[in-house]
C-alpha cells in the first residue's frame, strides 16, 4: 500500500520454531529455531492469571472500544498500517462522527416508526412536516461530518497521504492493495460503532448496489419503509446511476444542492470564531477531549459511561437480586402485585430501557455571518494513545524490540 510497509517483513508470533512440553511449568512452550537478541529481555510466561481490571479511568473512552475490537479481530486482516491509521487524530474524529450519526439514526428511526403508527389514528398537520424536515436536516448534516473526513481518505490528504494508493510521492498505483486495506478499516469501523449497525454503515459507504450486508441478509429493509421514513432517514441527496457511475451516499452529501453551512466542511479541524449553538455543539463532539463529555453530561454511545457498568469485553453488567432468603408469602405478594401492574401496561412499555440517553441537536441557525477571509487557524489535534498503538503493533508483529519504544512514551 505504501513503500514503508513493502520493504519490511513482519514475523508472526509463532513462526520459525516448535512447541515443547515444559515439565516445570506444566504447559506448552514455544521455542524459536533462531534466537534473537530481544528474546533475552522477554519476561517468563506464567500460567497464573490475575484478575483483569480496567485502567485507572472511571469512564469508557474510544480507545477501550478499539482495544476490544482489535483483540477480537482476526489477526489475518490486521497489519501495522491498519493499527497506525486507526490511531491517527483524523481517524479519531472520523469515528466519533460515525458513532454520532449511527446513534442518531437509530434514535430518529424509532421516532419515525412511532409517528407512522400514530398516523393510523391521528391527522397529519403542517407541523408534522416541519418536524420531519428538521430531522432530515440533522441526518444530512451528520452524514456530511463523516463525508468530509472520508473524502480525505479517498484523496490521500492530510494524515492519510501515506495510505493513498499512489503513495506520498505519487509514483505508482497500488489500487488493489489499497482496496483491501480500506475494506479492513471499514470492517473495524463497523465493529467499533456496533455490529448491529452493519446495514446502515455499509449503506452510507458503499450504496445499496454494493451493500454486502444487505446482499447477504436480504432484509429488504428499505422496501418496508414508507416515503416519509426514507426521506427523513436517507435524505434527498441521492444519485441513482449504474454501478460504474454510482457514488456512495457520503460523497453525494458533499455535492448535494441544499443549504449547507460552509463551516461544516472544516468543523473539528478549523477554528471558526463565533459559532452558534448548533455548530458549537457538533464541534465539541468532534474536537473536545473525551474527558469533557462527562462535564457536559453527554455520552457518545457507551463512550463517557461509567466503567463499573461493563465487564472487560464491554458487555453491560446486569444487576441481579440479592441472594438473601425471602419468605413464600412475600413471593406470592410480589407476583400478585406484578401481575396486576403488568396487566395495565401497554406493549410499548415493555421495551428495555436505553443504555444511553437520546441526543438532542440544537436547531439550525441562519447563515448570516459569512467571513471575509478563510480561517487559517487549526484546532488542536485529538491526542492519540501512542502507548496502545505500539502495544497493538507489537502484538501483531511479534517484535519484542518495540517494548523499548513503549517505555520511552511519556
Amino acid at each position: 500500500m505504501f513503500e514503508d510497509d513493502e520493504d519490511e517483513i513482519y514475523e508472526a508470533i509463532y513462526e520459525n520454531g516448535h512447541w515443547v512440553w515444559d515439565t516445570r511449568e506444566e504447559a506448552l512452550k514455544f521455542i524459536r529455531n533462531v534466537v534473537s537478541e530481544s528474546d533475552v529481555y522477554a519476561p517468563r510466561s506464567t500460567t497464573k492469571l490475575k484478575t483483569i481490571e480496567f485502567k485507572d479511568d472511571k469512564d469508557l473512552w474510544e480507545q477501550d472500544v478499539k482495544d476490544v475490537v482489535l483483540f477480537t479481530a482476526p489477526t489475518s486482516i490486521l497489519s501495522p498500517a491498519v493499527i497506525n491509521m486507526l490511531h491517527l487524530p483524523t481517524t479519531e474524529r472520523f469515528l466519533r462522527a460515525l458513532i454520532l450519526c449511527c446513534q442518531y439514526y437509530l434514535q430518529v428511526s424509532e421516532i419515525m416508526t412511532n409517528r407512522t403508527i400514530e398516523l393510523e389514528t391521528k391527522l397529519r398537520t403542517e407541523n408534522s412536516a416541519e418536524i420531519e424536515a428538521r430531522y432530515s436536516d440533522d441526518m444530512e448534516d451528520l452524514r456530511l461530518l463523516i463525508a468530509k473526513d472520508y473524502y480525505m481518505m479517498l484523496l490521500g490528504e492530510g494524515d492519510f497521504a501515506k495510505y493513498h494508493h499512489m503513495g506520498p510521492q505519487k509514483l505508482h498505483s497500488l489500487s488493489k492493495k489499497e482496496a483491501a486495506f480500506f475494506e479492513t478499516i471499514l470492517k473495524i469501523a463497523i465493529q467499533i460503532v456496533w455490529i448491529a449497525l452493519e446495514l446502515e454503515v455499509n449503506r452510507i459507504f458503499k450504496s445499496d448496489i454494493y451493500n454486502s450486508a444487505e446482499h447477504k441478509l436480504n432484509t429488504n429493509y428499505q422496501v418496508k419503509m414508507n416515503d416519509r421514513e426514507q426521506s427523513v432517514l436517507f435524505g434527498h441527496c441521492l444519485h441513482l446511476g449504474k454501478k460504474v457511475n454510482s457514488n456512495s451516499p457520503l460523497i453525494n452529501e458533499v455535492y448535494c444542492h441544499r443549504g449547507i453551512d460552509y463551516r461544516l466542511f472544516g468543523l473539528g479541524a478549523i477554528k471558526y470564531p463565533g459559532l452558534k449553538t448548533r455548530l458549537s455543539f457538533l464541534e465539541g463532539i468532534l474536537s473536545e477531549p473525551e474527558e469533557k463529555f462527562t462535564e457536559y453530561g453527554f455520552t457518545l454511545g457507551i463512550l463517557g459511561l461509567a466503567r463499573s457498568r461493563f465487564d472487560i469485553m464491554l458487555k453491560e453488567i446486569k444487576a441481579f437480586a440479592g441472594a438473601g432468603s425471602v419468605s413464600s408469602a412475600n413471593i406470592r405478594h410480589s407476583l400478585s402485585r406484578t401481575s396486576r401492574v403488568m396487566s395495565r401496561k401497554s406493549t410499548a412499555s415493555a421495551i428495555p430501557q436505553k443504555l444511553y440517553p437520546n441526543i438532542y441537536i440544537p436547531r439550525k441557525d441562519e447563515i448570516n455571518d459569512i467571513l471575509a477571509d478563510f480561517c487559517k487557524e487549526s484546532l488542536p489535534k485529538l491526542k492519540k494513545n501512542e502507548e496502545q498503538r505500539l502495544k497493538w503493533i507489537h502484538r501483531i508483529t511479534g517484535r519484542k524490540a518495540l517494548r523499548k519504544d513503549i517505555k520511552k512514551v511519556p
